[in-house]
């Protein structure tokens, strides 16, 4: 398995509205798509959304996001997402047996 950790600092004083965005928008369209959102956290300054997505293997997340950003539901929100992200990072891992 694949995972994507994602860690974005959200713009001061905008997290209770990237939530709603996350939950109503964003969440449920990967849903649809297959892109499973494994969690999701807030840290407690507020200032952090992190969250993970897992795929099949590294290979399967350009055709997912691809996808998602082809969707009529992500043209619709332009650039909501984005403009509540002051800085986004995106790790990939590799899960490893223990």
């Amino acid at each position: 398995m694949t995972a994507q950790l994602r860690i974005y600092t959200i713009n001061r004083g905008m997290m209770d509205s990237w939530l709603k965005v996350f939950n109503d928008h964003i969440r449920p369209l990967h849903d649809r798509l297959g892109i499973r959102v494994v969690s999701s956290y807030v840290n407690a300054d507020r200032t952090e959304f992190i969250w993970v997505r897992r795929f099949n293997n590294t290979e399967e997340i350009a055709d997912k996001e691809a996808a998602y950003f082809a969707s009529p539901e992500r043209t619709a929100l332009g650039d909501i997402p984005t403009s509540h992200i002051a800085k986004m990072e995106v790790r990939v891992m590799e899960e490893v047996a223990v």
